[in-house]
């Protein structure tokens, strides 16, 4: 057996280890402000775009109040700001303004675009800490959170049917690569809603499961779920972007709104459109790197493009994009080329410009190469041409909108039915056991504790079906405390100490204990296997409970008594209004 040190060290280091575990979920839920939370459960994108705005911003902030009142001192929001003036001051072998002016602080950075990056990285810093929270921490699902769920069923027999013959791919590869392809469209396409976290999985061989937390438009989200107009092919006005830029460069904060919608129209012509144009980053992220003006007119949809791949130039051997048209793309494609030679086309894709080549010569035989980037370039874009048009039909089966009002509602509903179900128990237990009663309340509590940290560390979420798998818990979980009590009441009217009747009761339920819980652990093990959706939650749920109430019962339960005994120095054991 378990000697007491060793049982008191084993609980003190559960309890370390899961409130390290359920740290991020308690700075998330409890500590980490509203508007935080909106802008860390946005995309990388937007997160990038949300800081470079507000740098922008505060740029333009401190310079005016450098201008009206340099030596004041730095607004509070920015005094994070002073320690890195102090560090760029101590770089550059200078003394340490003291105090820190808002002059002072600005002189430190050699250029505006210094003092940009500085203020960009505290906002990034910040939300990205707390979006690491949240990836962290215990997640609420749609019936608690709000939000969509939506099946989609993919014709693969249709797709099947309308490929490319020639390709010499069989049935079942053809299916595989044409579901994952799916899957990775349907989640770069999603990803427009500023959802961190949406769930996208298979659902047998041809559906995708995908579930939208928070509010969400059904209307917009099945047209991007479908796929009309995604990638298409236009024209770009050389001097109309010229105009712009020279524009934006005179005014960054000034030229969009929140949404990215251009303030002025007149800037550009009315026949046109602004996009930035990006690039992968280190992270894999788009990153914008300028912007073009193109025309509104679509020289041609992507629906055309048959198949894309990435070679190489035969002279060069430079990276090049090769994709084909069908016929009536063909069509389009050669007659668009013949009239802008010596223009330039871009490829846009989800409102952004992926690429843009010049046309050098016209181009009539449905086959296209584009040139001039690198190897990771050329894979990128043929990735937008391969994925940014499906050629799987899609449909949505199902669809089911869970408004944010009902999840709340249904938390509340939930933890009072968790608060109650606990509290009877741990009533019925004091009244019933009497002192040994506030063993079992103590180990329901850090059962609960358990439960929940095991579920942070995990990243696990929680639904209806797992909360009501914790209050089967609750009501479970006391079994193990009910057992080991008769046997220590038994023990108690044979005659036996305190210390003789603890140490008897507990050898005695050790087994009955353990095969109970075991058998039920096996049970919703298989549940989790085998179920799916509430069933799945519910079974995972019950397998962590039974897990911690054993551990409660065996071991806290008795280094409590123990503790009684040795420390305590009692005689008696409070366990039965019989026994006295």
């Amino acid at each position: 057996m378990m000697s007491k040190r060793n049982r008191f060290l084993l609980i003190l280091v559960v309890l370390a280890v899961c409130f390290a575990f359920l740290w991020p979920s308690l700075s998330w839920y409890l500590w980490t402000p509203k508007d935080v939370q909106a802008l860390a459960l946005g995309s990388l994108e937007k997160i990038k775009d949300y800081s470079i705005e507000m740098a922008a911003q505060d740029v333009q902030v401190l310079k005016e109040q450098a201008l009206s009142s340099p030596d004041s001192a730095l607004p509070e929001q920015y005094e994070w700001l002073e320690k890195t003036a102090a560090d760029n001051y101590r770089d550059m072998n200078a003394d340490v303004p003291s105090p820190m002016t808002v002059r002072a602080a600005l002189v430190s950075f050699s250029t505006e675009q210094e003092l940009r990056s500085a203020l960009e990285s505290q906002y990034r810093d910040s939300i990205l800490k707390a979006k690491n929270l949240y990836t962290n921490s215990v997640k609420l699902g749609l019936d608690l959170s709000g939000g969509m769920s939506v099946i989609v069923k993919a014709d693969l027999d249709a797709a099947y049917a309308a490929r490319d013959a020639a390709d010499g791919m069989s049935e079942a590869q053809f299916k595989t690569d044409a579901m994952n392809q799916v899957l990775e469209t349907l989640r770069s396409r999603i990803d427009r809603f500023g959802l961190s976290e949406p769930v996208i999985r298979l659902q047998g061989e041809d559906r995708i499961y995908i579930e939208l937390p928070g509010a969400a438009e059904a209307d917009r989200i099945n047209s991007i779920i479908m796929g009309k107009g995604i990638l298409n092919f236009r024209l770009v006005d050389p001097e109309a972007t010229n105009a712009f830029m020279a524009a934006y460069t005179a005014n960054p904060s000034g030229m969009f709104d929140a949404e990215g919608n251009l303030l002025d129209a007149s800037v550009i012509p009315d026949d046109c459109e602004v996009f930035g144009l990006y690039t992968k980053d280190e992270y894999g992220l788009d990153e914008r790197i300028s912007y073009l003006v193109v025309k509104k007119e679509i020289a041609m949809d992507g629906q055309h493009i048959q198949s894309a791949e990435v070679g190489s130039n035969g002279l060069t051997g430079e990276p090049q994009v090769n994709f084909i048209l069908d016929s009536e793309g063909t069509r389009i494609f050669g007659d668009f080329t013949s009239a802008h030679v010596g223009e330039s086309l871009a490829i846009v894709s989800d409102d952004k410009i992926k690429s843009y080549a010049r046309i050098n010569e016209a181009i009539t035989g449905g086959e296209v190469a584009l040139s001039g980037f690198g190897l990771e370039e050329a894979q990128d874009i043929q990735k937008v041409l391969q994925t940014a048009w499906l050629n799987v039909p899609l449909s949505v089966e199902s669809q089911q909108v869970i408004g944010a009002t009902l999840g709340d509602d249904a938390i509340r509903q939930g933890a009072k039915a968790i608060i109650v179900g606990l509290l009877s128990v741990l009533v019925f237990m004091l009244i019933l056991y009497k002192g040994a009663g506030i063993n079992a309340v103590v180990a329901q509590l850090l059962n609960l504790y358990i439960m929940f940290s095991i579920l942070s560390a995990f990243n696990l979420t929680v639904t209806l079906s797992s909360i009501a798998g914790m209050i089967l818990t609750i009501g479970m979980a006391v079994d193990a405390n009910i057992i080991i009590f008769e046997r220590i009441k038994e023990e108690l009217l044979l005659g036996k100490s305190r210390a003789a009747a603890i140490s008897a009761g507990f050898e005695s339920a050790f087994w009955a204990i353990m095969d109970s819980n075991i058998t039920t652990f096996i049970a919703a093990i298989f549940l989790s296997q085998l179920g799916t959706g509430s069933i799945q939650g519910f079974a995972v749920s019950l397998a962590i409970g039974v897990v911690s109430s054993v551990f409660t019962a065996l071991v806290v339960s008795r280094l409590m008594f123990d503790f009684g005994t040795d420390v305590m120095k009692r005689q008696r054991v409070s366990i039965s209004w019989r026994i006295k």
